[in-house]
């Protein structure tokens, strides 16, 4: 029987045996677990999460690989070993208990190998009674554990200890088996820099481009992102009561009551302050101008914006064709409608040219009309769609039906023979780490192998209609195509549907050439450019439309 694992370790280590607090360790027992039943662990399937509560399960991205491979008809494997239920969700007990009976439902053993071994089970009263209440318990080990680290994170805030990760501005030391703050003098100076020019006058966007100019000292970086300052951790920088010498702690509720992550904000009651001038970076001066300053532009948008009721919109479904599918070749950011009337890169325009020399704006109704010529001319084309059927049903031709299957029972027979060989060797006394690897590799391409020929053999009495198979699809690109006339929110589905990613936009003079790929793997590639004007009137009307 092929068997799989899953180990986790939290973060909550306080009273946990040594087992819990290593995924090492939990993986090498559950190993030897499956070799005393006589089970085969691929190492494919031995799944693990690190550090991360048995409640988030959004974060346990291995165990939900795990889940995605019970997905396959059949499953990939029959039995799931873990330490014990906690490992797999700490989530409510009705939950938690829910989570295992319908992996169990699928067939799958799931065996605990903690105190000797014991087998999850469901089904009559008394099974369900106690698998409910240990996972109950487990429920509530956790939310003990979130109180106590609770009262523990407030105890320090309140002695003025950092209670968290890294502050821009500050740099953590440890004391005494505790975490303080220190101001970092170089961060601090760009910290009073971003006051300063706020106090000025000069906005979010203009701020950033400024200190990605003069190559200031930035925040860490996400990973993939250019470094620079942005418009949103300027305002960050500018909202941060630390700087002014005021720590605040409890101010948002991290956890929800199932123990998943939320940010919701407390009753300004609960928050709790501490007074620490020894940490204040900028004058009260300079914070009491920055903040008239913002406040004063808020009144103003207010005044003018819905009466005075200022609403914030998400550009969930835009209302520009491209927003979401397209982005700058140059520094790999996104290319965006400014000011709904012309295209370019968000990173120079927001964060500067140090960051993106891109500047160039294209009308959004010259890129939209671009793009949906190419795609209605070329990918969408008859006679671009008649060959893709006809490779496709070339593969499902009986002949190369045969010939594919011959080939796979030939490989099939060549690895049954390369593995009698390696287990020969083996029982001949060779060296073992590579004669096992090399035999776990062989056994795992046999696995695949038969998966496919059991496909292959499933579908091989298939017949397929391909004149009613052509005139759908047709039918369907010929729907695609029309929807491709013109801008709408069919034509932005049509797009999700047809790219297999992110076209991008590279600046070749006053023209974008633009590049992506369809779902069949066909190029898509155009070239659009700035209208040319050779009247004063119509310069002026493009410098209106593109702001240049």
């Amino acid at each position: 029987m092929i068997a799989a694992i899953y180990a986790r370790k939290s973060t909550e280590q306080d009273g946990a045996d040594a087992d819990a607090k290593s995924v090492a360790r939990q993986l090498e027992n559950a190993r030897a677990f499956a070799l005393a039943k006589g089970w085969r662990v691929p190492d494919r399937h031995a799944y693990s999460d690190d550090a991360i509560s048995g409640a988030e399960t959004k974060k346990l991205v291995n165990r939900q690989r795990l889940l995605g491979a019970l997905d396959a008809t059949p499953p990939p494997f029959q039995v799931l070993i873990m330490r014990d239920a906690s490992r797999f969700s700490r989530r409510d007990g009705d939950e938690a208990f829910g989570e295992l009976k319908r992996i169990a439902q699928r067939g799958i053993e799931i065996w605990f190998y903690q105190d000797g071994g014991s087998r999850f089970a469901f089904g009559n009263f008394g099974d369900n009674v106690v698998g409910f209440v240990r996972a109950e318990m487990n429920a509530e080990y956790r939310r003990q554990i979130a109180k106590w680290t609770s009262e523990a994170m407030m105890r320090k805030a309140k002695q003025g200890h950092s209670t968290g990760g890294s502050t821009f501005g500050y740099t953590n030391i440890q004391i005494n088996g505790h975490t303080e703050r220190r101001i970092n003098e170089a961060e601090a100076k760009v910290v009073r820099r971003i006051f300063s020019l706020c106090g000025s006058g000069y906005g979010y966007t203009a701020i950033a481009k400024q200190l990605s100019a003069e190559r200031a000292v930035t925040p860490r970086q996400a990973p993939g992102r250019v470094p620079g300052w942005s418009p949103s951790s300027v305002s960050e920088v500018l909202r941060r009561e630390a700087y002014r010498g005021q720590i605040i702690y409890n101010r948002r509720q991290r956890r929800d009551n199932e123990g998943g992550t939320t940010m919701v904000l407390r009753p300004e009651s609960e928050w709790i302050r501490v007074e620490r001038p020894d940490l204040r970076v900028v004058t009260a001066a300079a914070w009491s101008a920055a903040h008239a300053r913002i406040d004063g532009a808020r009144r103003q948008v207010a005044s003018v914006v819905d009466g005075g009721a200022r609403r914030h919109r998400r550009d969930i479904k835009s209302r520009f064709l491209l927003s979401g599918f397209v982005r700058c070749a140059m520094c790999g950011g996104g290319i965006s409608a400014l000011a709904g009337r012309s295209y370019g890169c968000i990173s120079y325009h927001k964060r500067g040219s140090s960051v993106c020399a891109n500047g160039l704006r294209l009308p959004i109704a010259t890129l939209d009309e671009a793009v949906l010529k190419t795609l209605r001319e070329d990918v969408l084309r008859p006679a671009a769609v008649k060959a893709i059927i006809d490779g496709v049903f070339v593969r499902l031709a009986a002949p190369n039906r045969v010939k594919t299957v011959s080939r796979s029972r030939a490989d099939l027979s060549r690895l049954d023979a390369q593995i009698a060989h390696l287990t020969d060797a083996i029982a001949e006394g060779g060296h073992l780490p590579p004669l096992l690897d090399a035999l776990q590799q062989r056994q795992a391409q046999r696995e695949d192998l038969r998966a496919t020929l059991a496909q292959q053999d499933a579908t091989a009495g298939v017949r397929y209609d391909r004149a009613t198979i052509e005139r759908k699809v047709q039918h369907a690109v010929s729907d695609w195509r029309q929807s491709l006339t013109a801008h709408s929110v069919r034509s932005r589905q049509v797009l999700r549907e047809i790219l297999a990613g992110p076209m991008t936009l590279t600046p070749d003079g006053r023209s974008y050439r633009f590049e992506g790929e369809d779902v069949v793997g066909r190029l898509l590639l155009g070239k659009v450019g700035l209208p040319t004007f050779n009247e004063s009137p119509g310069r002026s009307a493009y410098r209106r439309l593109t702001g240049r």
